[in-house]
């Protein structure tokens, strides 16, 4: 399929963004002859496939997540993009509302069509659209988790899987409210330095800190089916995560992680995901900050991006309903190299959702 940039028409007056991108969409293979054609015949359906730098530079173009279309609704997609752009919820450094718009900007320069490392090619089976962001109130958190939970309400009524640029970590708690109530009571992998399982932070029970404990005070969680990874820092008490492991939840405290490939816990964790729904949820911070130092509650020894990578492709196979990439705060992201990696890491998420074809 991706061959097929070699064969557009690259005359002058269709050198243009927007006029590349209207033949690459309708470029279609057809018994190895190319040809434009609105559906691809091996599906008959529309796919989005983002430009190829090849032949349209980088810093041309609307920044939508990996230049790819926008639309205004998830109506005919299998998977979508979408902001959070919050950070009324953080405990520490604010910024994370900029996360979504920096996430954006780092992947339309960088991310590309195919994955090299696993041959996922996401784009030629799932349609796929940045839809922009919740349009959310900066000034009531609450008010802001309703509008959440309401806007991923319509996005899974559609069938289409979402993939969330945060915000803090406060999003999530909203999102698996909606998500829950398709699915039912959702398995949890959860990547991260703390466990956001705090009853309440200066007398309010909403927070980036709190999402999972109301989460399973809900009932939304499948809590033999949550796995937390990446769990470290200093602590109010000696054990922070006693409450997590009597709720049944599997911790997996970073010491646990130096100095060693996570592809052998990855392949634990499937068995206990089984085949019920599973939802996604990776706080940049549980990478070190040595690689990814653009967030609000930074902490020492932590992940590394190889590390971030094996758990989320380790996810391949699960029936993924959902996925999330919080706490980037560009503020403090001084080379791009956090947004970056945000970026990457939901390329990554892309390419383990169900049906997502390999080569």
């Amino acid at each position: 399929m991706f061959s097929v940039w070699r064969n557009l028409n690259l005359s002058r007056s269709a050198a243009d963004y927007f006029s590349v991108k209207r033949q690459v969409l309708a470029l279609c293979s057809e018994r190895g002859t190319q040809r434009l054609n609105p559906h691809r015949k091996c599906s008959g359906k529309r796919f989005n496939v983002p430009p190829s730098a090849e032949f349209v530079s980088r810093v041309s173009g609307i920044p939508t997540m990996a230049k790819l279309p926008y639309q205004d609704s998830a109506e005919g997609l299998d998977a979508a993009f979408i902001g959070v752009p919050i950070d009324t919820g953080t405990s520490n450094r604010p910024g994370a509302r900029f996360g979504p718009r920096q996430i954006r900007v780092e992947s339309a320069s960088m991310l590309r069509a195919c994955n090299c490392g696993t041959r996922a090619a996401p784009y030629e089976s799932l349609v796929v659209a940045d839809i922009g962001d919740v349009n959310v109130n900066v000034f009531d958190l609450k008010d802001t988790c309703r509008r959440i939970r309401e806007t991923y309400r319509k996005i899974v009524a559609h069938g289409c899987i979402p993939l969330t640029m945060g915000g803090d970590h406060t999003i999530t708690y909203p999102i698996l409210q909606a998500v829950a109530e398709k699915h039912g009571p959702v398995g949890l992998i959860h990547v991260d330095a703390h466990a956001d399982t705090s009853d309440m932070i200066l007398g309010e029970k909403i927070g980036h800190g709190t999402p999972f404990r109301r989460c399973v005070e809900e009932g939304i969680l499948d809590c033999k089916r949550v796995v937390q990874i990446g769990l470290r820092g200093s602590g109010f008490t000696p054990d922070a995560y006693e409450w997590s492991r009597a709720q049944g939840f599997r911790v997996v405290q970073v010491e646990e992680c130096w100095f060693k490939s996570l592809v052998p816990l990855m392949s634990e964790v499937r068995a206990q995901m089984g085949s019920g729904p599973v939802y996604l949820s990776f706080d940049i911070d549980g990478l070190d900050p040595g690689f990814a130092p653009g967030t609000g509650t930074p902490e020492i020894a932590g992940l590394t991006p190889i590390q971030g990578v094996e758990i989320i492709r380790g996810c391949r196979g699960l029936n993924l309903v959902g996925c999330d990439l919080v706490e980037v705060s560009p503020p403090y992201d001084t080379t791009g190299n956090t947004s970056l990696t945000g970026a990457n890491l939901l390329f990554e998420m892309l390419c383990v959702l169900p049906k997502v074809k390999y080569y």
